[in-house]
């Protein structure tokens, strides 16, 4: 192995690129002339929304905060022996996605459009943040960047249900910031920074295409690229876990959703309510689906329904009545079911945590169902009839799918041939945990 490609030169080489990138930032700044501090405090200052900024600043929080759901949710369906490399790569990424998402991811998803497909560097180090964002012009963009972070760190997190318990730390590392950059950065500007997508009239309230879609066919590559699990697939070990975990992605998904209205107004509180409904009906359906066909309702069936319900509504929550999410959520929840316990289990592969089952499935059919449900009297931005919102959303679908799908396999098979991607078989035996962290989750006495 060469020398930069073993953990001292990679942080060298990090470190590098950090310095690179501040220098870089401070001759932006100088070469824009904005060096009169009075001037640009007063253009700060502007007359923003209160009530919105303050909504949007909780909403932020909310989003965050599924991250940290989202470990406990899948950190409670592991092996024991695994628990903490899922804390691990969930945080990671936190860390990892906001510094790309400050320095130029940012500018690449909503900067000025290039063609229908990557935004200029207008906002490149943040710089521009003194002057609003045409698409929240009522809270300051500073704010809007910021509630777009979240949804940027949560999307690569999602991904690591698929290859749980196998993959090398510094692998997801490097994965995570490649993949955040070439695949999310540029679906998000198609389908929200005024790409392609969004010039056609694709309809993505807070996420279908851009998060689930593209972060659950990324999990479809990363299952089959990886491979299976060495180790016999073993039972969740600590389910309460999980069902807390689900119960702050819960949560936070009001601010996920509703704060994607991007003012405090009757929008939101539509989108609130839409997904409070759907999600109760795809968590009622999944169980019930349980009950017929495996004779028991399960909490872990409950919870994966309520995720369901949850990445469905997500690209429809502010464009359909609640009557709706209701029908969202149940014909979601039986198809997802239908993939989890019957189709992967028919083709064989392994999708760890059912990343791809849940968010990719639930994502495609939320977006496809938004073009379905889709209602002018719930917000003006419908204008055109269901069978063709349905068309412009299928192809809304399909293109960040295969984007997503290939380019990620692309990464992986890149990430492989320069340090690999997998532990070795013994690693996997132990844990990674212990072999990746040396760490150990819980400590046991005589």
């Amino acid at each position: 192995m060469t020398n930069w490609l073993r953990p001292r030169g990679l942080l060298q080489v990090l470190s590098c690129i950090i310095v690179i990138l501040y220098c870089q930032s401070i001759a932006v700044a100088q070469a824009s002339g904005e060096t009169d501090s009075q001037h640009q405090t007063a253009s700060l200052i502007s007359n923003y929304d209160s009530g919105s900024t303050a909504w949007m600043l909780a909403s932020s929080s909310f989003v965050l905060l599924m991250t940290p759901g989202l470990a406990l949710f899948y950190g409670g369906l592991v092996r024991r022996e695994n628990i903490l490399s899922i804390l691990m790569q969930c945080f990671a990424s936190m860390c990892l996605v906001t510094l790309l998402w400050v320095t130029v991811g940012y500018t690449l998803a909503f900067g000025s459009d290039k063609g229908g497909l990557i935004g200029g560097f207008d906002y490149l180090f943040l710089n521009g943040m003194e002057t609003p964002n045409e698409l929240a012009p009522n809270i300051p963009h500073i704010v809007f960047m910021a509630f777009q972070m979240k949804f940027a760190i949560i999307a690569p997190a999602l991904i690591a249900g698929a290859y749980a318990e196998r993959m090398k730390f510094s692998a997801f590392c490097i994965f995570t910031l490649l993949w955040s950059l070439l695949i999310y950065t540029p679906v998000c500007h198609w389908v929200w920074g005024g790409g392609f997508l969004a010039k056609d009239g694709a309809l993505d309230f807070a996420g279908g295409a851009v998060i689930h879609v593209t972060a659950g066919l990324a999990a479809l590559g990363a299952a089959l690229v990886i491979g299976k699990r060495k180790r016999r697939i073993t039972p969740p070990h600590n389910l309460p876990l999980a069902i807390l975990g689900a119960g702050l992605l819960w949560f936070g998904w009001f601010g996920f959703n509703a704060g994607s209205a991007l003012s405090a107004n009757t929008l939101a509180g539509i989108a609130m309510v839409t997904t409070q409904v759907a999600t109760a009906s795809a968590g009622l359906t999944w169980s019930l689906m349980d009950w017929l066909f495996h004779k028991r309702p399960t909490t872990l069936g409950m919870i994966s329904g309520v995720v369901a319900g949850l990445v469905a509504i997500t690209p429809a929550a502010g464009f359909v009545s609640p009557m709706a999410a209701i029908w969202i959520g149940l014909i979601s929840s039986v198809l997802c079911w239908f993939m989890v316990s019957v189709v992967k289990e028919k083709l064989g592969y392994d999708d760890t945590l059912d990343a791809f089952g849940i968010h990719g499935v639930g994502g495609i059919i939320g977006a496809l169902l938004t073009g379905v449900f889709a209602s002018s009297i719930i917000n003006p931005l419908v204008t055109r009839t269901p069978s063709e919102q349905f068309l412009i959303q299928l192809k809304a679908t399909v293109i960040p799918a295969v984007y997503s799908l290939i380019g990620s396999v692309i990464l992986l098979k890149i990430v492989d041939a320069m340090i690999g991607l997998r532990v070795d078989e013994q690693d996997e035996h132990i844990g990674l945990d212990l072999t990746q962290h040396k760490e150990n989750a819980y400590t046991w006495t005589e």
